[in-house]
């Protein structure tokens, strides 16, 4: 009995120090992906921002066309 033991536990050891690092590596890769998805979140909101500044630009040049009677009302 005393050879598988000696067979058996270095081997569960391995898988054991092997699953640590595999822990780590998922915890990493969570805590990346919550960054990113803050980071694309951010970048949304920018972007939507940035439509409705445009949207305003269009708006303003149509009034100032207008205006000046560049086009038709």
């Amino acid at each position: 009995m005393s050879e598988v033991t000696d067979i058996v536990v270095p081997m569960l050891q391995k898988i054991q120090h092997q699953l640590g690092r595999l822990e780590m590596e998922v915890s990493n890769l969570k805590e990346d992906m919550h960054h990113i998805k803050v980071r694309m979140t951010s970048m949304e909101a920018n972007l939507y921002a940035l439509n409705r500044q445009g949207d305003h630009f269009g708006a303003r040049l149509e009034r100032i066309e207008r205006r000046l009677d560049l086009v038709e009302a």
